[in-house]
């Protein structure tokens, strides 16, 4: 098990490294996205590459993102459910559904996107739209981003078996990371003489 909890930590360092790498792309996104509207409405010009550059960068977020989403707990869940269980059942509840939902459902995804990918780089497809990007990226773009979200699953599914055991904390539990506004509204809370939320007066 130890061997298995490394592996879940250099997973877990990976996709942390890729989404915090890739979220950036968000501000680019909207940089181009702003740079395309004013070019066109002040120099009447426009390009389709710009267009489709913002979907590109959009799936990269959208596919490379979904292992650190389940990782930090981000995704949909039914706590409205769940939440009544104990922490062991929630546990077994994510095994469950890794194994017979996501982990299935990702594998497929990604076994039968690599011959689209395959066949659009053969033929190094282009965009039927004039001045339009190549397709073969945005292609390659679905294979890797499951690859990511399936090696993150391996890596809940090892935290949850490990937590079953008696291992290692819950990983369902949120780490509760305070920030700037955080720190503002408990000062101006702290000066109205109101006690903060979460806390005992």
């Amino acid at each position: 098990m130890k061997a298995l909890l490394a592996l879940s930590r250099a997973i877990d360092a990976l996709s942390e490294r890729v989404g915090q790498t890739v979220y950036w792309l968000v501000l680019i996104t909207v940089m181009i996205s702003a740079g395309n509207a004013v070019m066109r409405k002040t120099l009447n010009y426009s390009s389709n590459a710009f267009l489709e550059i913002q979907w590109y960068l959009f799936s990269v977020i959208f596919l490379f993102c979904a292992g650190y989403t389940l990782k930090h707990n981000e995704h949909v869940r039914i706590d409205i459910i769940t939440s009544r269980f104990s922490a062991k059942v929630r546990a077994g509840i994510d095994i469950f559904g890794t194994l017979i939902f996501l982990l299935p459902m990702a594998v497929l995804i990604m076994w039968l996107s690599w011959p689209v990918f395959v066949e659009a780089y053969n033929r190094q497809e282009v965009s039927t739209n004039a001045g339009g990007l190549i397709i073969w990226p945005a292609r390659l773009l679905v294979p890797i981003g499951f690859a990511l979200l399936i090696a993150q699953a391996v890596s809940e599914l090892i935290k949850r078996i490990a937590f079953l055991q008696d291992l290692i904390p819950d990983p369902n539990e949120k780490i509760a990371v305070k920030n700037a506004r955080d720190d503002l509204a408990e000062d101006i809370r702290r000066e109205r003489g109101q006690t903060p939320p979460g806390t005992q007066p």
